[in-house]
């Protein structure tokens, strides 16, 4: 079983930045993938982006260079900047995780609780 614990949400102002982290434990040695999505309130859950092992990122989207996603393959914990935030960045951001393989719109097989975000104008 795997566990995903986020960590670094909470009110930023707009214009600010802020960082995310999301730490693995349990049985994470078949993780082969680590990401990021979000739900802001009355929406639908959405990727932000996604990294596997070898270092290749999938961002929702690829031209908003706000965000920066990494991840410690070692540490099996992921990492997501955002700069420059907006009030539109406002969500539970949740992390997620997929189990030996990966593939581009693949439902992960992990959640973590989620933290919110909020961003203030």
């Amino acid at each position: 079983q795997v566990q995903l614990l986020e960590s670094g949400g909470g009110l930023v102002q707009s214009g600010g930045s802020l960082g995310l982290s999301c730490a693995a434990s349990g049985r994470i040695s078949t993780i082969t993938a680590m990401g990021w999505y979000r739900q802001a309130p009355g929406e639908q859950r959405e990727l932000v982006a996604e990294v596997n092992a070898p270092g290749h990122t999938n961002y929702k989207n690829p031209n908003d260079a706000r965000f920066v996603i990494s991840m410690d393959n070692a540490k099996k914990t992921v990492y997501l900047q955002i700069s420059n935030v907006r009030p539109e960045d406002t969500a539970v951001y949740y992390c997620s995780a997929h189990d030996f393989a990966y593939w581009t719109n693949k439902v992960p097989d992990h959640w973590g609780q989620g933290t919110q975000v909020t961003v203030s104008s």
